[in-house]
């Protein structure tokens, strides 16, 4: 993959926008300079650390469909730097996106850090593999100790990608990332709190 994610987002339509409101000449210059060969150790990193993303895939209609997927941190497993992948496991029974996937394998990928504000955008062409036709690719994507039941196998070959800024953002915690920023104080309360009690056996004590 050696791709400019502006080259597939730009389209002509978007490029009059561009044009338009005085953009066009910055964005120009990211189409000709800012080509990515695949991931870095940067993308590697966020991509493991994720326990969710959206997804958007194409109807046979011409109408998007946006889907979110979740589990346990790291369940989106990178394959190598022009692949990454997951297994689906059972829901609804909907299959919409995997529908979509059908007759339209384009999807676009949405994975985002609350906490640090930033979000990572993906164009990918997606691979669907039944579990009973590569063990070695399950194992490889497999999660320990999930119970939900797996029924496919989703690959992402990479396309481009890209980085958002910031902007509009809003920062948000899981109950773990809570409990580990709160750690710290919850210990010096429980120091506190044992202090307190010897003071007051030893007031006690002295009579007091």
């Amino acid at each position: 993959m050696a791709k400019n994610f502006a080259a597939i987002a730009y389209t002509d339509a978007v490029k009059a926008l561009q044009e338009k409101h005085g953009s066009r000449n910055s964005y120009e210059r990211m189409e000709k300079f800012n080509v990515v060969d695949g991931l870095s150790n940067n993308e590697i990193g966020f991509i493991e650390n994720r326990d969710s993303f959206f997804m958007a895939s194409i109807s046979e209609n011409n109408f998007p469909y946006i889907q979110h997927r979740g589990g346990p941190k790291g369940f989106l497993k990178v394959l190598d730097k022009n692949r990454i992948g997951f297994i689906d496991f059972s829901g609804n029974k909907q299959y919409i996106t995997v529908g979509n996937m059908e007759t339209n394998n384009n999807v676009a990928l949405f994975l985002m850090d609350y906490p640090a504000k930033v979000r990572l955008k993906i164009f990918a062409k997606t691979e669907i593999v039944e579990l009973k036709d590569n063990p070695e690719l399950l194992a490889t994507l497999d999660i320990d100790d999930y119970k939900f039941r797996a029924e496919r196998m989703m690959i992402f070959h990479i396309e481009a990608f890209d980085w958002n800024c910031p902007q509009h953002i809003t920062p948000r915690f899981t109950a773990e990332e809570i409990k580990i920023a709160l750690k710290p104080q919850q210990e010096y309360v429980a120091q506190l709190e044992e202090e307190n009690k010897r003071l007051t056996a030893k007031l006690k004590g002295a009579g007091l």
